[in-house]
């Protein structure tokens, strides 16, 4: 424990000096677990680490809700507190979450009067688990086996925080497994339930005027790139220009902090590009570049094929799910051990395409030439993907968990 948490300080105190430097006092605050509610109640904690894991946990939040539970909303990105004060919850208080220490963990369990806690996926983190009073869950949990491997050299600190765990859903069956062997007591364990399958898309949808930019059936996004993939991708869509010389492309980076090195990629490939942080008009550019934050699904609205990014290089590939609930044919690189258990499903069913250069991206594209094509692909990854197990189920074993 002494090792986590001066790996933990020092990871905080750069944090903190950044967003101090930036003048950010309120994450500083919320990072510190300095905020405080302005009404007394008592609430459950739940926590997502980003925009995804929120998305996705939605039907689970609102059901809470609709039980007259009272939730404080804790996320790791900026982006994402947006995402979800947007959504204008009542009952639910939505901020930063704090520094896995003992200081600001404590603030927030005596501050918000925490009663249980809820996290999602892989974010599980020791301090706030083991010193939460009431029940502990966890939602699609994640474990892969490179994750395994490091929690064995940490042990003791893992099997004293899986002790604490109530009920953990598992997001795939190795993942359950691997949670099994690392110490959770066979009690807590949960059916197979993969949260991202829950995803439903936004009621926003693109605007008149940027919808008439994008042909959708001309229209490719590469969706949550990183550094590696965009130089794979920019080559394919230049090859492809050659024989469809209207396909547009819409890039969006994971981070689009890395915009501006990302626009001098695409012009050192000749290609001409507009950004949509700069509002520029994307209808005379071959490349959209899509620098800002949660609005992944206007993308996937307007793009008839989607390339799911993360997956070229050695980063696990992101979620099939969204662009499939928009009817996106999908494509994807080989690696794609986060959802695991999902591609294998899209590959049994030929309901995806791996690709694994920029030759075989850009032959893809060009035999998903048609809106008919893309959209018999895309229709075949939503009937893949649909949820086996019960939502009703899963919420009748959160209530029992909650108020054991």
């Amino acid at each position: 424990m002494l090792i986590y948490r001066l790996l933990m300080t020092i990871l905080a105190a750069k944090e903190l000096a950044t967003r101090l430097w930036a003048g950010d006092r309120q994450a500083v605050r919320a990072r510190l677990g300095l905020l405080k509610p302005d009404e007394r109640w008592d609430r459950i904690w739940l926590h997502a680490a980003s925009n995804g894991e929120l998305a996705s946990v939605r039907p689970v939040i609102d059901a809470l809700l609709a039980q007259g539970r009272r939730l404080l909303i804790t996320v790791n990105t900026d982006s994402a507190v947006e995402m979800a004060a947007g959504w204008e919850l009542e009952g639910a208080d939505i901020c930063l979450a704090p520094i896995d220490l003992p200081g600001p963990t404590r603030r927030v369990l005596r501050n918000w009067q925490i009663t249980a806690h809820i996290t999602l996926e892989s974010d599980l983190w020791p301090i706030r688990i083991l010193n939460t009073p009431g029940p502990v869950l966890v939602l699609g949990g994640r474990l892969t086996a490179r994750s395994a491997k490091g929690w064995a050299r940490l042990h003791v600190l893992v099997r004293r925080m899986l002790a604490r765990v109530t009920y953990l859903s598992a997001q795939d069956s190795a993942s359950a497994e691997r949670f099994a062997q690392a110490g959770l007591p066979q009690a807590a364990q949960g059916p197979v339930f993969d949260l991202k399958a829950l995803y439903t898309p936004p009621q926003s949808r693109p605007d008149a005027a940027l919808e008439q930019c994008f042909d959708r059936a001309k229209t490719w996004l590469a969706a949550s790139t990183h550094d590696g993939e965009e130089d794979i991708i920019l080559a394919a869509h230049t090859k492809a220009l050659k024989t469809r010389p209207a396909l547009k492309l819409i890039l969006a980076p994971r981070h689009p902090n890395r915009a501006n090195e990302i626009s001098r990629l695409i012009e050192s490939y000749g290609l001409t590009y507009a950004r949509r942080s700069s509002d520029d008009n994307p209808v005379p550019s071959q490349v959209y570049l899509a620098d800002t934050f949660g609005e992944m699904h206007l993308w996937y609205a307007l793009a008839g094929t989607t390339f799911v990014a993360g997956s070229l290089t050695d980063r696990g590939g992101h979620t099939p799910y969204e662009p499939a609930a928009f009817g996106s044919a999908i494509l994807h690189g080989p690696d794609t051990s986060n959802f695991r258990a999902a591609y294998e499903r899209l590959t049994g069913a030929n309901a995806a395409r791996c690709t694994l250069d920029a030759d075989a991206l850009c032959d893809a594209l060009q035999t998903l030439d048609t809106a008919e094509k893309q959209a018999k692909l895309g229709q075949a990854a939503q009937k893949v993907l649909r949820q086996d197990t019960d939502l009703k189920g899963l919420l009748r074993d959160i209530t029992t968990a909650l108020d054991a």
